[in-house]
């Protein structure tokens, strides 16, 4: 039924498939910070944002390429581990810039219980950032240190975590 006076094409990033506007405007309606969780097929995203009517202003930002880069991360970008830290790695950018709460924003994504996207969540609450979420949606404390994967990779977990943690104070 594309015909007619009274017919009104959708917005195009709702045609797409991209944007939930009515999940967005309940965020927004929040008043608080959003910390925007965005993953792909190698990487992890997390940007904590505050709405603006010209565009959304991102406040503090982390992507898992800067664990390569910075912090001499070996394994892959793709895991749980790895989406914790650039959590926490986000979590601590924002805390510098002064937000102490938030509101989880994960676009069209699933959310699946201990899922990437809830690591990286859990990296923020480690920081300090308060944010509202089910525990039983956390991932355990074995997967978030890698232990399903490596077993050098929870040490390299827990330093990695205490310089991005040292690095703030």
């Amino acid at each position: 039924m594309s015909h007619g006076p009274r017919y009104r094409t959708q917005l195009r990033r709702r045609r797409e498939g991209k944007t939930d506007y009515r999940t967005r405007l309940a965020l927004l309606k929040s008043g608080r910070h959003r910390v925007i969780v965005r993953r792909s097929i190698k990487n992890i995203r997390v940007q904590f944002a505050a709405y603006d009517e010209r565009g959304d202003e991102i406040i503090a930002s982390a992507i898992g390429t800067e664990l390569k880069s910075k912090y001499n991360w070996k394994h892959s970008l793709a895991t749980t581990p790895a989406a914790y830290l650039t959590g926490l790695l986000a979590a601590t950018r924002a805390k510098k810039a002064g937000i102490t709460d938030s509101v989880l924003d994960i676009g069209r994504q699933v959310p699946v219980k201990g899922s990437k996207v809830f690591a990286a969540l859990q990296g923020v609450l480690d920081a300090g950032i308060t944010c509202p979420c089910s525990d039983d949606k956390l991932p355990p404390e074995d997967r978030i240190m890698g232990k399903h994967l490596d077993k050098g990779i929870a040490e390299e977990v827990t330093q990695i975590k205490e310089k991005i943690i040292g690095g703030s104070k």
